[in-house]
């Protein structure tokens, strides 16, 4: 009888040894995840067959899941407990030994789904933190695995690395507290006062805007004042510490900074809608804004002047596939900022639309 070589997978897992008419799969030390279709296919110069077949394996419950899991009194909380297991299993909490849920822990509920249990638990009291067993039981053997839920606490100080004033707003960089007290940042809050004054002013910030760049922006400040800044974290526990003040100065009145600029295509293709977030105004309020605009390689557009409330301009009935730049400065009584800058590219045109016209106009938003 003929007999080839065998072939086995890089860790010796799989071997696969075929005859003449019989080919075997061996696996050894079979895992569960092992378990799924194989398919066995001949094949000669006439044609091929195939084959296929199914492994089961059972084994003992395995659990997973985050053993440490944080809340505080009166917020609830899903302690998870995954399982796989073959043939299913049945789950079991306990607390101190004693079954779940129970008279003594009304506070309590279980919520199960084929591939995990949920431990619902709203602490009423510090006696409602510690140990959760979670066990796993198939006609194959059992696991447990040990939970621990855990009084949150209030975040440490955020730390503030530097400050840079303009003449009206402040930029605060700072570092996130090392401690976030086991559950997330929620809100920063920024408190400032000009020295000599006894009144905090504050503002609350979005944390996942705030730490994405590390920057809160403080406004409404009088220029060349010398003001005290502090930062403090905010998580569903409460507000943490607050850091050390931080002095810094503002710039005298001057011209403003260039407002920042976003575009947002329209539907159509050829149109923009691209929004002025406003920045620093030099400490004197911005009486417009300048927007040129044109094709890149053609001449520009007439230069549009935009009210100092405008938050946007619309560009409507632009060249199609065709890559624009726009150039928008901010004007006080001090003089231009900036410019700011800002390139896009219209789509490609879908079909013809008889009879629209290829120039180019503004919208302005309305004032109240």
């Amino acid at each position: 009888m003929l007999s080839l070589p065998s072939r086995q997978t890089l860790d010796g897992h799989m071997v696969v040894r075929s005859h003449a008419r019989v080919s075997s799969l061996t696996l050894k030390s079979i895992q569960y995840t092992d378990a799924g279709e194989y398919i066995c296919t001949a094949s000669n110069t006439i044609g091929q067959d195939s084959q296929s077949m199914y492994l089961e394996v059972q084994y003992a419950p395995k659990l997973q899941g985050p053993v440490a899991v944080y809340t505080w009194e009166g917020n609830q909380v899903n302690i998870t407990c995954e399982v796989f297991a073959y043939p299913s299993a049945t789950i079991s909490w306990f607390r101190d030994g004693q079954l779940l849920p129970s008279s003594n822990y009304s506070n309590i509920k279980i919520y199960n789904t084929p591939s995990a249990s949920y431990l619902e638990v709203t602490p009423d009291s510090e006696n409602d933190f510690g140990n959760y067993n979670c066990t796993a039981v198939n006609r194959i053997g059992q696991e447990s695995l040990e939970f621990i839920l855990v009084q949150a606490d209030t975040p440490s100080s955020p730390s503030i690395d530097q400050v840079e004033p303009y003449s009206s707003t402040a930029q605060v960089q700072f570092d996130e507290p090392e401690a976030t007290g086991g559950v997330p940042i929620l809100k920063y809050k920024a408190e400032w006062r000009a020295v000599g004054e006894e009144v905090w002013h504050f503002k609350w910030y979005d944390a996942k805007e705030a730490s994405m760049e590390g920057i809160v922006t403080i406004m409404g400040l009088k220029p060349e004042t010398t003001y005290a800044v502090r930062l403090a974290a905010l998580n569903g526990k409460g507000l943490g510490e607050i850091s050390a003040a931080s002095e810094f100065k503002t710039q005298p009145v001057r011209e403003p900074n260039a407002p920042k600029l976003e575009g947002q295509m329209g539907e159509d293709g050829n149109s923009i809608k691209v929004n002025l977030i406003k920045q620093d105004d030099g400490g004197s309020p911005i009486r417009h804004y300048l927007v040129k605009y044109r094709a890149l390689s053609s001449e520009w557009k007439p230069e549009i002047r935009l009210p100092s409330g405008s938050d946007h301009v619309m560009l409507k009935s632009l060249d199609w596939n065709a890559e624009y730049e726009v150039y928008v400065v901010a004007e006080n009584q001090q003089g231009k900022s900036k410019a700011a800058h800002f390139v896009f590219r219209t789509s490609a045109q879908p079909t013809a639309i008889p009879g629209m016209s290829a120039s180019a106009f503004c919208e302005f938003p309305a004032l109240n």
